[in-house]
């Protein structure tokens, strides 16, 4: 496991999140505000009951995302370039239970991020190729990508 120094990675953080973004979610669109249904409900089923389910599909995501992409990972205090599928599972789990985890791509052209008390993977200024991909992906998984109407 590489350990990176912070170099400019906050201040590309930073950048990258103020650009356009897209999700990666259980639902296959932006539930609207005055729509029916129950979301908060079933969201905390699904932060809470069907937790361990959702967190393996995010990290399928990932880890198959690392197949084709670099991802230096920010967990705790340190940056680490291309953690040990293990690794990131672990901090995976850990930043979804009460945490953060961020993942710049190809040293920062886009980011990913995973917080507790969310059930979606946020990613922020993807390329067209990286939309195609992280789209197969999330479907391989059994998720959705798509992109909030305030941020069209």
């Amino acid at each position: 496991m590489q350990v990176l120094m912070e170099k400019d990675f906050d201040k590309i953080v930073e950048r990258l999140l103020e650009k356009p973004y897209w999700v990666i979610d259980f639902l296959p669109m932006q539930v609207p505000q005055d729509g029916g249904g129950q979301f908060f409900a079933v969201e905390q089923y699904y932060m809470h009951e069907q937790h361990e389910r959702l967190r393996q599909q995010f990290a399928d995501v990932l880890l198959k995302l690392n197949c084709y992409h670099d991802l230096h990972v920010y967990y705790g205090d340190e940056w680490v370039k291309n953690p040990e599928p293990a690794t990131l599972v672990e901090w995976l789990t850990d930043a979804l239970k009460h945490s953060h985890l961020c993942a710049l791509i190809d040293d920062g052209t886009a980011l990913i991020t995973a917080s507790g008390g969310d059930t979606n993977m946020t990613i922020y200024n993807p390329s067209p190729d990286l939309l195609e991909l992280l789209g197969k992906l999330a479907t391989a998984s059994g998720l959705f990508l798509w992109q909030p109407q305030e941020n069209q």
